[in-house]
This record gives C-alpha cells, structure tokens and sequence, in this order.
C-alpha cells in the first residue's frame, strides 16, 4: 500500500470508506522537514490525539475510529505501524488552520512589539513575553502547500476564504470555528493546568463528514501543533521551557549553517520534551 497524501509529518492511506493516518517520526520546524527523525515521536502524537479525542468527544465530534491495528487491514499489522496509526473517518478538510492563543509568544509577540496587535487584533498595552492574555484569542491561517508559508488572516477574511469554497456557507462555518475552537481550547487548557502544564497556543483543523456536520481531524493539541508550557517554573517576561519542538526550533534559530540538521543530543532531548509532556498529560507512560 502506498499513501495517497503525504505532509510534512503524516501519511494518509486511503481504505475504502475511511482513512489510515500514519503519524512517522519526521520532525518540521518553519514549514521545513528536518533531515533527522525523532524516534517514537509519531507514537506520542497518534496516542495524545486519542486521548483528547476521547476527553473532548462531548463538546466537539472528532474523526477517529480506532488506533488499534487489529482494525485495520493486515498490512498495518506490523511493528512500524503499531501506536502511530489511526483509523479515521472521511472529512471533507475546510480550508482554514485554526489557532487559538492564551497567552503572548512567538510570531505573536512579535507582532505585540511593533504595533501592539495579533492578527489585526488589538491588545491592551503594557503586555510582556508570554503574559496570559485577558481572553484566549482566535487568529486563523491559511493551510499552505508543504514548501510553504501558511499566512494569517482575520476573521472577516476567513469568512470569504470559506464563501469562495462553500457559497452560502462562509460565515456560518466561520462562526461555528471559531465557537468550537475557543471551546475546545479553554476545556482542556483548564484541564491541563491540573496536570502542571500551560498550553500556550494551539492550532486545530476541522473538515465536514457526510452528513455535513463540522467535525474535528487531523491532529489535536499534540507537541507539533501546541506549545506547552510547565506551569511550575511559569514567569512572564521572557521565553519559557516547553514541553514540545520549541525546543528544536530554538537550537536552529541560534546556530547558523545548520543544514536543517539536529545533533543527536538535541533529538535526544527532543523526544524526552514529548515523552514528559504525554506521561504529565495521561498519567502515563508511553
């Protein structure tokens, strides 16, 4: 079998009338897919969207079936297949990245410094480097080609991003992301501040299932598309520890001529960074 899409991370095998996502141990930072692997990382990502799958199945559907290989055809049967896999439902994908942000980092903070903005939203002044924000605030993006920059955009221009795909449709869809995000977002950064970690920011995508119902898919709140925090050394004004590829990125921001290639010793900590974000979240071990 061979996929039918492949992204900076995943692999999609078409199977009938569902879907197997393979999540591989490929890293990508920038929108650029790093020469290294990171052993077990597709492991972490496959089975910490299961669990929020299953922690957020009341509020929001999500598209997964199963992520046990005994569900799926013999081929999946095999070790490398075993924990990174998951039997999804078809989605029609929206053509919207949804991010949802509680606090002041990254690309954000950066925009805060020049004209006290996010995304064309206005803050109040005064904030420093990963302050909460008084409101958790949605910022959509583009979904770019792999290669890529995916590019912000307002609401108001997510509405018509939508219209041109679903006539009729742009706001209510709009609206209705915007409503689930902030939802789902606040639902489990609460419940991940019990466990000792602060998720700063997140990004979630959603498609239509076949009864054109908006369901959620891909992944959800995972290391690649979050940034946790541990709440026990949190201090505004500066950049934090995180349990997620800032790591990484931060290692290829300060060294030039990197070649887009991690020493082992910053892969090694890497998946540790995975490893204690899933086992504080779960409770437990891989």
């Amino acid at each position: 079998m061979k996929p039918i899409k492949e992204g900076k991370v995943r692999e999609i095998y078409d199977n009938g009338d569902s879907l197997i996502m393979v999540a591989t141990d490929r890293i990508s930072c920038f929108d650029v897919i790093l020469n290294n692997e990171v052993t077990k990382k597709g492991t972490v990502l496959t089975q910490m969207s299961k669990f929020w799958f299953d922690y957020t199945q009341d509020i929001v559907p999500n598209h997964m079936i199963s992520v046990d290989v005994n569900d799926m055809p013999e081929y999946f049967r095999q070790p490398k297949f075993d924990g990174n896999s998951m039997l999804c439902k078809k989605l029609e994908m929206l053509p919207v990245e949804c991010i949802v942000r509680g606090y002041i980092t990254g690309s954000g903070w950066e925009s805060y410094k020049k004209n006290g903005t996010v995304c064309g939203i206005t803050l109040p002044e005064g904030l420093m480097e990963s302050d909460k924000l008084p409101e958790p605030i949605y910022t959509p993006s583009t979904k770019a080609e792999i290669g890529d920059h995916d590019e912000n955009i307002s609401f108001e221009q997510s509405i018509e991003y939508l219209e041109k795909r679903f006539a009729g449709k742009g706001l209510e869809y709009a609206t209705k992301l915007k409503d689930m995000t902030i939802a789902l977002y606040k639902k489990c950064a609460e419940y991940a501040l019990s466990k000792g970690i602060i998720i700063a920011d997140t990004k979630f995508e959603f498609g239509l299932n076949e009864d054109g119902e908006i369901v959620i898919g891909d992944e959800m709140l995972t290391p690649d598309s979050s940034r946790f925090w541990p709440a026990d050394t949190y201090e505004p004004g500066h950049s934090q520890p995180s349990f997620d590829k800032q790591f990484a990125r931060d290692w290829l921001k300060s060294n030039e001529n990197h070649n887009w290639t991690l020493p082992q010793d910053i892969v090694d900590k890497t998946i540790d960074k995975y490893l204690q974000g899933y086992k504080l979240l779960t409770g437990k071990d891989l």
